[in-house]
């Protein structure tokens, strides 16, 4: 009996034994982390963390709703976003350069406009801050169609027969070297070079000019100008174009040499006279001619066949051309469709071009004409 008693503490001291170990395990307390430790990354590699949410972008700048509409910059004057703008006819052969005002011209363009020499055509928004202007030459048949799509005031020095004629059937509100207080003749000037070399003007006295005239000041109501400015218009995917060369004729190469500080294309030309590249300066300045945009069209180029040897320049319709932004390049098309149209300017595909805020040079060559041009 007593043996069955004892198997029987045993037993029962067994047992709490068990359940002692039992409850230790089950309320045994957590490590509690410390407050320097770090969560471990997860053991799955599948396992990724929680996106975060990415931060707002900053604002961009609201442009000025008050831009010139041949650059994009903003002007200072509100009154002149309408008004037609003032372009005057360039004189360009080596015995009369340098050429004054350039570098503050919004556009130019340049054609090779009598045997192989080029003249330019350069539009100001606001004239009232440019200086000298000058030399002023002639008038041409291209050039009118030009700033007639531009829906310019034109300033020149005579002009050609068909120039003449043009200016007379279609009525352009136009300043001739008749109009004495427009212009003068550059004593200085005068010392080394021709009389025809001498002509100049200014902002200001075009200006004044104008306030006396009876022409039109603004745009008519259903003019808009077919261009829109960006702050960065460099092609994508374009071909490196940072030197470009553009030959008007045997007599005239333009040298337009990509400056990245600047952003910049700085303009050189090179007359087969002289033999040498140089720096296209203004005569104000004393600096070199730089343009963010530059423009190369083709279309057919002509002798005329009269005994000057003036040219023919079809600006009816349309052709091909390339468009030079940012140290890149790329194929465009070009349409003007009448002579009071503007140039428009587009993609390959058929889309507008759009241009980059700045200053645009446009150059007109034939369409077998050498345009080179590399990184």
């Amino acid at each position: 009996m007593w043996k069955r008693i004892l198997c029987g503490i045993l037993a029962s001291l067994t047992l709490l034994s068990c359940c002692a170990c039992g409850n230790k395990e089950q309320q045994a307390p957590k490590e509690k982390p410390s407050s320097n430790a770090v969560d471990p990354k997860p053991a799955d590699p599948d396992v990724k963390p929680e996106p975060q949410p990415e931060p707002e972008p900053e604002p961009e700048p609201v442009p000025n709703a008050v831009v010139n509409p041949l650059t994009g910059e903003a002007l200072e004057d509100e009154s002149l976003v309408n008004a037609r703008p003032v372009a005057v006819m360039l004189n360009n052969i080596h015995y009369a350069m340098p050429q004054h005002g350039t570098s503050d011209a919004d556009m130019i363009f340049e054609f090779n406009v009598e045997g192989s020499i080029t003249r330019m055509v350069a539009f100001y928004q606001d004239p009232s801050k440019v200086g000298t202007i000058g030399s002023v030459r002639s008038a041409r048949a291209c050039f009118i169609e030009t700033i007639m799509g531009m829906d310019a005031i034109y300033v020149h020095a005579g002009g050609s027969a068909e120039a003449k004629r043009m200016l007379r059937e279609l009525n352009v509100d136009h300043i001739s070297e008749n109009a004495g207080e427009v212009f003068w003749r550059d004593a200085e000037r005068r010392k080394t070079m021709a009389i025809e070399h001498t002509l100049m003007t200014s902002g200001e006295r075009i200006l004044n000019y104008i306030d006396k005239s009876s022409f039109r000041r603004e745009h008519n109501e259903d003019y808009s100008y077919p261009i829109t400015y960006v702050e960065n218009a460099t092609p994508a995917g374009g071909e490196a174009a940072e030197h470009v060369v553009v030959k008007f004729s045997g007599y005239k190469q333009g040298y337009f040499d990509y400056n990245a500080e600047t952003g910049l294309y700085q303009i050189s030309q090179r007359y087969s006279t002289l033999g040498t590249v140089d720096p296209y300066m203004d005569g104000n300045t004393g600096e070199q001619v730089a343009v963010t945009n530059l423009i190369v069209l083709r279309t057919t180029v002509a002798n005329s066949g009269d005994s000057k040897g003036h040219m023919n320049i079809d600006l009816k319709g349309g052709n091909v051309g390339m468009f030079f932004c940012g140290g890149k390049a790329e194929p465009i098309t070009w349409k003007k469709a009448t002579t009071n149209d503007p140039f428009t300017f587009y993609h390959e595909d058929g889309t507008p071009l759009e241009l980059q805020v700045g200053h645009t040079y446009v150059c007109v060559i034939g369409l077998n004409a050498d345009l080179t041009y590399e990184g």
